[in-house]
């Protein structure tokens, strides 16, 4: 379900038997009103077919040259694995009533090679809260759940902290998870 399709269509709520996932792509909407989409991650393009082709003619110029070989493996390696480890999408995905978890997936555009997934236990979740930060003259909303851990001291993780999506789409998250209850405590 997209529960924001005109202005977010980046954001997808999946309500399923047993949990709830708010899911945000890596991509949004131009805000000029085209409805053009803008990607957060690269595709292979044209610089990089030249790019290997460069790789192709320089690997058999330096063909004795051990050392320059290492150094365009490293180089093709690097751009290798910035292609393959971009973020895809980030989630945060409500179990009620065990608690919460905040995934980031990362990979080539629609190949998932990665997952980072954080477990938040119900029983350590004090709240689920939207709060604001400042980067140089812009202020940005990010979503974040405040834990206590078992010393009883407080830690707070961020959901969505690649990708930070607008204000309506945190909105909807927050409210989604506070309506699963998982923040009341007995």
């Amino acid at each position: 379900m997209r529960p924001l399709p005109s202005t977010h269509p980046e954001f997808t709520v999946h309500d399923n038997l047993g949990y709830c996932e708010y899911r945000v792509e890596n991509w949004h909407l131009k805000r000029d009103g085209s409805g053009r989409v803008v990607e957060g991650y690269s595709r292979l393009s044209w610089k990089d077919a030249l790019l290997s082709a460069l790789f192709a003619v320089m690997w058999s110029f330096f063909r004795g040259d051990i050392r320059a070989q290492i150094g365009l493996l490293t180089a093709y390696a690097y751009v290798a694995w910035t292609k393959c480890s971009q973020v895809l999408w980030e989630s945060v995905i409500a179990i009620p009533p065990h608690g919460i978890q905040l995934e980031t997936h990362c990979g080539y555009p629609s190949w998932p090679l990665f997952a980072s997934k954080r477990f938040i236990p119900a029983m350590f979740l004090q709240d689920f809260i939207i709060n604001e930060g400042l980067r140089r003259w812009d202020v940005r909303y990010y979503i974040s759940a405040i834990q206590r851990t078992p010393d009883g001291s407080f830690t707070m993780e961020t959901a969505y902290e690649n990708i930070l999506p607008h204000f309506p789409i945190l909105a909807k998250v927050y409210r989604g998870i506070h309506q699963t209850d998982l923040t009341s405590k007995d």
